[in-house]
This record gives structure tokens, C-alpha cells and sequence, in this order.
């Protein structure tokens, strides 16, 4: 997979950093390489997603 960003004739640097930077930002990228950074057992990840779950419950219900 690669991101390209075409130059437009007359365009700067900076804004083709810009436009890279969302577009990277749109595709997440960078939130997949924070995911793969570390293996996480199947179990794991389970009682991570329960235990998202749960908080999100009880912030719910107290606000």
C-alpha cells in the first residue's frame, strides 16, 4: 500500500506536507501501526474490547 501526493504545478512544499499528512490522517495509518506495534493475544484483545465496553457503560449512565 503506498500514499501519494501529486504535485500541482506552482504548489509548495508545505502544502503538499499538509495534504500528505491528512491524507495519511483519512486512511489510518498511523492509528494501524499504533495497533501492530505490540501483539496482543486474541484474549486479550477480548477482555480489552469488554472492558471498553463496560466504561463506556457507566459513563453513560452517570452523566
Amino acid at each position: 500500500m503506498s500514499t501519494k501526493v501529486v504535485a500541482q504545478p506552482g504548489e509548495s512544499v508545505d502544502s503538499l506536507i499538509r495534504k500528505f499528512n491528512k491524507k495519511v490522517q483519512s486512511e489510518g495509518i498511523l492509528q494501524e501501526i499504533k495497533r501492530r506495534e505490540h501483539y496482543l493475544k486474541p484474549s486479550l484483545r477480548r477482555a480489552a474490547k469488554i472492558q471498553l465496553a463496560r466504561k463506556k457503560h457507566i459513563r453513560r449512565k452517570t452523566a
